[in-house]
């Protein structure tokens, strides 16, 4: 199976990744490398998929409509992980539009090369932001997520 993961030289993404790649499915990883977080760090976790002979990344922000369609029609993916996204709540308020870029804008361009392309399935991580002043934990699917409390949080309730 070709599975797509976007955000791949993050934590998450890149154990993905390797969990994929060592089932023997072919894994395509893309992520811009942003330095949200050290670079560094997310380089050594792209180092540690780089020995896998069923990998292959390549550096691209999900907000890029064009090349990510290209990439869509050109690689033809079964599935698609999408765990890319501008992370930090804080961060939101001095950024905004790094948030709609990448968790709206970014989120429509993976929606529409699934659309376009008859990608099976598409998994999706949301954020526990989305239930922002919920004090009721564990939270839940059916808790209320309509009173954001940043911008980070809208972004990920909007795609939700």
């Amino acid at each position: 199976m070709k599975i797509l993961v976007t955000g791949v030289a993050g934590f998450i993404g890149s154990a993905t990744a390797l969990r994929l790649c060592e089932q023997g499915h072919q894994v395509i990883g893309i992520d811009n490398v942003n330095d949200y977080y050290d670079p560094a760090l997310k380089e050594a976790r792209l180092a540690r998929l780089a020995g896998a002979d069923n990998f292959r990344f390549m550096k691209m922000d999900i907000s890029d409509r064009k090349a990510v369609a290209e990439l869509f029609t050109t690689e033809g993916f079964d599935r698609v992980v999408h765990l890319a996204a501008q992370a930090g709540v804080r961060y939101s308020i001095e950024n905004p539009m790094a948030y709609v870029d990448s968790n709206l804008v970014g989120m429509a361009t993976i929606l529409e090369g699934c659309r376009h392309n008859k990608v099976e399935h598409l998994v999706y991580a949301s954020s526990s932001s989305v239930y922002g002043m919920n004090e009721e934990v564990p939270f839940s699917e059916d808790h209320g997520v309509d009173h954001p409390v940043s911008l980070y949080a809208a972004t990920k309730n909007l795609t939700r």
